[in-house]
């Protein structure tokens, strides 16, 4: 395998495991949520499945085999109510921008277009639960925040 394939395998591996550990995620985000945002979440968690399946087929067809979901995520900050869930899965989608934004760079063709068109979902979700955007999503260190650790922790 290329070098250039190499990392675009790395980088659609990266993807995800930051899919999977969204839908984790999701999956608390869900079971606190407030019943008017419960609508949101579940779309949210939906198009991260989606997205997640999609990027299995990608590793396959670059011939490489799928990392598996973890059995649990350690989430960032604890979530005992409906206000912490909206910040989870802002940071959620914040994470997932970062890998989408890495797969862009890495990516070409029309896989750097579908890379593109996730990352811009992942900053409009973002946005949506945040309230505000950030002048470059899926770019922590252009923003100001710390970048995402490579694990993928929800």
């Amino acid at each position: 395998m290329s070098e250039e394939k190499d990392r675009e395998l790395q980088a659609l591996q990266a993807a995800l495991a930051a899919e999977h550990a969204a839908v984790y995620g999701y999956g608390v985000v869900g079971g606190r949520i407030a019943d008017g945002r419960r609508t949101e979440a579940v779309t949210a968690y939906d198009a991260h499945r989606a997205r997640r399946d999609a990027l299995v087929r990608e590793v396959k067809d670059l011939g490489g085999r799928p990392v598996a979901a973890s059995a649990g995520y350690a989430l960032p900050f604890q979530v005992p109510d409906s206000p912490a869930a909206v910040r989870l899965a802002a940071e959620l989608e914040d994470r997932v921008a970062g890998v989408y934004a890495d797969l862009v760079r890495a990516a070409g063709g029309g896989r750097r277009a579908l890379a593109a068109e996730a990352l811009r979902e992942a900053a409009v979700r973002a946005v949506r639960w945040r309230g505000e955007s950030v002048a470059f999503p899926g770019l922590a260190e252009r923003a100001g925040t710390a970048p995402p650790s490579a694990a993928p922790t929800a």
